[in-house]
């Protein structure tokens, strides 16, 4: 499952750096727009895609400010 997403991961960066890419030649206005559209579909879909993968939740007891293993605040 985790190489799954990881090379949705990977495919994903590669879209991204060829658009980057083609963004960078002679386009015209249509083509550039569908360019530029293509590259926000693709940097969305690689944030939620790492965000599912590399989630990470942090919880804090109450009442607790510092972890108990860091010792005194100073």
């Amino acid at each position: 499952m985790l190489d799954e997403k990881l090379a949705r991961i990977r495919a994903h960066r590669n879209n991204i750096n060829r658009n980057r890419r083609l963004e960078r030649t002679m386009l015209s206005d249509i083509e550039r727009q569908f360019v530029e559209r293509r590259l926000a579909e693709e940097q969305t879909a690689l944030e939620a895609l790492r965000s599912r993968t590399f989630s990470v939740t942090l919880s804090v007891p109450r009442g607790s400010t510092r972890p108990s293993n860091m010792g005194p605040a100073s």
